[in-house]
């Protein structure tokens, strides 16, 4: 009987901790990894020598972060994730918490963890770096506005500022930080390099937020889609596909490699298809919701790549 219970509160464990990486959404973090090598890319093809000590207490920094961010959404967005009428994979959480899998204060006691966690990170990191103070600057801006995406007092999730904040932080910030760190100042070329990301993380965040639309009215958090309706903002997430390709032209002639531009390019016919999908109706057909996010995220990814291995490539050239 013992050798029972013992099992039994051992497989308890292990259900727990299956429940608690689940809670912090581990696959979400590849972007951070993905991001931050294309500021190392960067950096290399501008002919800078990597510290990859400096790349290391970078990416801890950054990935402490994403999941402070994570545990946050989940605690701070549990009344919205309750109140999902058609979650996906891709929206309303981990459902870890709506679901009762593990109290809720697990998931505030690992943001403020990994909030600390990411401040010890960057702690090191400013003492290591060539130009610590906009290292410091960049950091904490990060890091604030990672907590103030879903969480008290901004709550920019809640009033139309989230995605907006995001599409800047998430592929913007996190590159910038990589390169800037690496080099030790500021360049145009990675800020030309973030642009179409940028744009493409806008549209992604618009397309988890879909799925979300009609739960998040019943609580009041105001996300684009509730704000504006899903049809206006149907209308934002082709402008945000389309308008990468538009801005080339531009990004070009200030700086941006012919090679990068053309890896962007190899990205349209993913694009075209999202495009095919909006104007079947598909923002607002729940059997369609998890291709939609799922093609913006590729469509996110895959661009990131596809630039840094051509900076990869180019930078002996």
């Amino acid at each position: 009987m013992s050798r029972s219970i013992q099992s039994i509160g051992v497989s308890r464990f292990f259900k727990r901790i299956g429940y608690f990486v689940r809670l912090g959404r581990p696959l979400h973090l590849a972007g951070g990894f993905v991001f931050s090598g294309l500021g190392i890319a960067v950096a290399l093809f501008l002919g800078v020598s990597i510290n990859w000590t400096v790349a290391i207490w970078c990416q801890l920094a950054i990935t402490a972060t994403q999941l402070m961010t994570h545990y946050s959404n989940d605690y701070f967005d549990q009344d919205a994730d309750a109140a999902a009428l058609t979650p996906t994979r891709w929206a309303s959480g981990s459902r870890i918490l709506p679901e009762g899998l593990l109290p809720p204060h697990v998931a505030l006691i690992a943001a403020l963890v990994c909030g600390g966690l990411a401040l010890a990170a960057t702690a090191v990191l400013v003492t290591i770096v060539q130009s610590p103070f906009w290292t410091l600057c960049l950091l904490l801006l990060s890091i604030f506005v990672a907590w103030a995406y879903s969480s008290p007092p901004l709550w920019l999730n809640r009033r139309g500022l989230g995605e907006v904040c995001a599409a800047l932080l998430v592929p913007g910030l996190t590159t910038l930080l990589s390169f800037q760190v690496q080099r030790g100042e500021m360049a145009l070329l990675p800020l030309l390099a973030v642009v179409p990301l940028c744009f493409f993380q806008f549209a992604m965040l618009l397309s988890v937020n879909f799925p979300d639309a009609a739960g998040d009215v019943l609580v009041n958090k105001r996300t684009l889609v509730v704000i504006y309706g899903p049809k206006r903002t149907a209308t934002w997430f082709l402008a945000a596909l389309v308008c990468p390709y538009l801005l080339l032209p531009l990004l070009i002639w200030l700086g941006l490699p012919v090679g990068v531009a053309f890896a962007i390019l190899l990205t349209l016919p993913i694009s075209a298809g999202q495009v095919r999908r909006i104007r079947r109706g598909e923002a607002t057909d729940p059997a369609r919701w998890e291709a939609l996010a799922f093609w913006s995220m590729a469509l996110l990814i895959t661009t990131a790549v596809l630039e840094t291995a051509v900076f990869l490539v180019l930078r002996g050239t």
